[in-house]
């Protein structure tokens, strides 16, 4: 059919063993990947892995929900809208395999946060040092369009996610959509309008920094710059390193 099958306790993201009926970072990853809650996001994301883009027509694609990746250890943590149709649906690792990532993970490597800028496949050797990525959805949407009910579906790998990472101290939400999924989850009311550098402080300390999604859309027209993403980068990194 074209969709990747792969032993959960063998991927690359997965980076703590499930020891009993205790949840980790590993038994999240699984979950994801094995997470079949939202028909129209599995049947979208499973056809998208058949029919294939033309320049992608020799790689098997992922096809499934996509995990978070990084650092168990981090302080900074990345959340983006949802996985690319032939991005991470085709690669397994979120913000690999499209210019997106190209953008981000060029930016967590100038701050510190990334060992290489480069983020074409699941086994080109990026680490993240104090970071961790994933976003409010982990299907392909159709339209890059997730449903708000389809986030909050989602929510309980976020909230997961969150125990489990308990050195966070700062969330950079890449675009509005995982800007809102992140304010409520934090409780953070009254939420400031989204807009790139926006800066709110949750009750719990975490600051929560907004930039503009890395999308082609805003990179190609200039609304969001490289100096732009390097400064959020650069804003994220200090907080962390000073808390």
């Amino acid at each position: 059919m074209g969709v990747r099958t792969e032993s959960f306790l063998l991927l690359p993201w997965c980076t703590q063993p499930t020891v009993g009926g205790v949840d980790s970072l590993d038994k999240v990853c699984a979950d994801i990947s094995a997470c079949g809650t939202c028909p129209r996001l599995v049947q979208w994301r499973e056809s998208v892995a058949i029919e294939k883009r033309a320049s992608f027509r020799n790689d098997e694609y992922w096809g499934k929900g996509v995990p978070g990746f990084g650092d168990p250890n981090a302080t900074v943590w990345v959340m983006g809208l949802a996985p690319a149709a032939h991005g991470a649906n085709r690669t397994g690792r979120m913000f690999t395999g499209d210019r997106s990532g190209d953008w981000l993970y060029r930016a967590m490597h100038k701050a510190g946060l990334a060992t290489q800028e480069l983020s074409v496949g699941r086994d080109d050797g990026l680490q993240l040092t104090g970071a961790w990525v994933s976003s409010a959805v982990r299907c392909a949407p159709p339209d890059n369009k997730p449903t708000i009910d389809e986030r909050d579906a989602c929510r309980t790998y976020l909230v997961r996610e969150r125990e489990l990472l308990t050195q966070i101290r700062v969330v950079v939400c890449l675009g509005s959509f995982a800007y809102e999924a992140v304010c409520k989850e934090w409780g953070v009311k009254p939420r400031p309008k989204f807009g790139h550098g926006v800066e709110a402080v949750a009750t719990d300390g975490t600051t929560i920094i907004c930039s503009f999604h890395p999308s082609q859309q805003n990179t190609f027209t200039g609304k969001l710059t490289e100096p732009m993403i390097d400064a959020v980068f650069s804003r994220a990194t200090e907080i962390a390193s000073t808390r």
